[in-house]
């Protein structure tokens, strides 16, 4: 899968509100109100990227989850991270 060309990624970035780019990665921080409630969260993205086939690196700290998101293969940003980000966003 080919990477977003600057003007794509600027375009779908403004549908994605609290993720931002960073180190060639989409990156989303959600703090929620108690540990088990974060741990459901992940839970449920576990679900999303399994149907994916595209699996984000999550980071845990007690309440507060982060998402990275980066087509490792491809070397960048790609449609398929967009793609999980969006749901992810929906989501919350």
């Amino acid at each position: 899968m080919p990477l977003l060309d600057e003007k794509t990624l600027k375009e779908a970035m403004r549908k994605l509100p609290g993720w931002r780019v960073e180190a060639g990665a989409l990156r989303r921080s959600i703090e929620f109100p108690d540990f088990p409630q974060a741990i459901h969260f992940v839970t449920l993205v576990a679900g999303m990227a399994e149907r994916a086939r595209h699996h984000p690196d999550i980071d845990i700290r007690d309440n507060r989850i982060e998402f990275t998101l980066v087509s490792h293969d491809a070397g960048g940003i790609t449609e398929r991270d967009i793609a999980l980000a969006g749901e992810i966003e929906a989501a919350i």
